[in-house]
């Protein structure tokens, strides 16, 4: 069996792909572009990439957008698959559309797991596709001290009210909405809310 794949990933019964969406235009970050700061010597998206890669989830995309090139150079060499989101400026939700249209018929599940996330691990992704293999009709969350987090693993049967979503919100309310079929998959880390909105959120995780 190879690395990073779960034996009914193999048989072909369950398989979940991972969305890394990365084509925001950091506007909160002034200067920088945050997907391309660098944390320990490599720049941040190549990390949650590399993340997504080590965990069971298959294939990898990435969603790209804002400075397109630069993020896809981040990523050389990486088993990932671009996705174009040219309409990434009207806010989260269209990459996220774009990543969903992009995923493989086989594929029964979509983690979509936000570029801006340096501190979640493979370990972490592990645990929400366990449990999604246990129920495959849940919306599979991560919650620590009582809160969810991120990334979420989504359901097939979820893609096409996700092509429904607009703006910025992501899919925070759809879940919201759909709290009865939630899944919640406790971890014992507060990286499910590390995202990095700004300078002082860089600087806090360059210093984990």
């Amino acid at each position: 069996m190879s690395a990073g794949r779960s034996e009914r990933d193999e048989q072909g019964a369950t398989r979940v792909a991972a969305i890394v969406l990365a084509a925001g235009r950091s506007t909160r970050m002034r200067a920088e572009n945050k997907l391309l700061a660098d944390l320990r010597g490599k720049p941040m998206v190549r990390r949650v990439a590399e993340t997504a890669l080590g965990s069971k989830a298959r294939p990898v995309l990435v969603v790209t957008g804002h400075m397109a090139v630069e993020v896809a150079a981040a990523l050389a060499s990486l088993d990932v698959s671009l996705v174009s989101n040219p309409d990434y400026a009207t806010g989260l939700a269209s990459s996220l559309k774009a990543g969903i249209r992009a995923i493989p018929d086989e594929c029964t599940g979509a983690l979509i797991l936000l570029g801006d996330m340096p501190r979640v691990a493979p370990e972490h992704i592990d645990r929400l596709v366990d449990a999604f293999v246990a129920a495959p009709d849940s919306i599979v969350v991560p919650v620590h001290e009582g809160r969810q987090g991120n990334p979420v693993l989504w359901p097939r049967r979820y893609f096409p009210e996700l092509l429904q979503l607009g703006g910025d919100a992501g899919a925070k309310r759809l879940t919201a909405a759909r709290r009865d079929e939630v899944r919640e998959v406790a971890v014992d880390t507060d990286a499910i809310f590390a995202d990095v909105d700004t300078p002082e959120a860089l600087a806090r995780v360059r210093d984990v």
